[in-house]
């Protein structure tokens, strides 16, 4: 009968322990590699997101880039000082949060103010550049002196009209369109012609004549072709001495 052998046993328990415990570290390092790279995915997510709140606190909530300053420029006539009050802008806000459309908008609102544009100068600024209407003529409504633009607008009152600007008279029921005909004549004349000139009669669009300072009247019609109606009506003057001038069809100019 055939004898019963045992299965032999390591002969170094401590080598089979050091194996054990190496593996493991092994494993247990394994593992951490796998927790960390998982934890680091959620760190760098944690961090993009408090950069992104901190970011938009610092830029929307906080001072650190509020509004300081309100500068001006182009201001003439008006003060810097009635321009800011006009924007409705006030410093401490963030300078993001300003609204800048509808300080354009209430700046735009002045009649003496052309055009206008609200800028942002970071980090603490703001710019208003505007650009003023400028009078090229008088023009007396109701009794009162006011300053015409060259694009026929009224936007600002005199209490005597200004030397050198050419007087605009207009009768009952004078239309805005025909005020800006009326301007495009003026801001026609040649300089020579303009300081003959002691007033504008305007009734239309197309009614238009120059009273000159001698008394005579020159017919001008409406603005179309009014730099050949200037050189026209000025070789007429040189040449035939009448009480008025027609060119208000400059290739068939009359006179009477």
């Amino acid at each position: 009968m055939p004898s019963l052998r045992r299965r032999p046993e390591s002969s170094d328990p401590a080598a089979l322990d050091k194996a054990t415990r190496r593996s493991r570290k092994r494993f247990a390092r394994r593992q951490w590699r796998r927790r960390w790279l998982a934890w680091r995915v959620v760190l760098a997510a944690v961090v993009v997101v408090a950069l992104v709140a901190g970011g938009v606190y610092v830029v929307w909530f906080s001072q650190l880039l509020a509004v300081k300053t309100i500068d001006v420029s182009g201001a003439q006539t008006v003060s810097a000082s009635v321009i800011r009050d006009r924007s409705g802008l006030d410093t401490g806000t963030p300078l993001v949060r300003v609204d800048l459309d509808s300080a354009e908008r209430r700046i735009a609102s002045m009649p003496i103010v052309k055009s206008v544009k609200v800028t942002r100068q970071w980090p603490h600024g703001i710019l208003i550049s505007l650009q003023e209407r400028v009078a090229i003529a008088v023009v007396e409504i109701g009794g009162n002196l006011r300053g015409m633009d060259a694009d026929g607008v009224v936007f600002r009152a005199y209490k005597k009209a200004p030397v050198g600007l050419p007087k605009v008279e207009t009768s009952i029921g004078t239309t805005a369109a025909a005020l800006r005909e009326a301007a495009l004549v003026v801001a026609a004349l040649p300089s020579e012609l303009s300081l003959r000139v002691d007033h504008v009669s305007v009734q239309t669009v197309d009614q238009i004549s120059l009273v000159l300072k001698d008394g005579r009247t020159v017919v001008w019609g409406s603005s179309d072709q009014s730099a050949t109606k200037a050189k026209v009506l000025a070789t007429l003057l040189a040449s035939v001495d009448v009480q008025t001038y027609d060119v208000s069809v400059p290739s068939k100019p009359t006179t009477k």
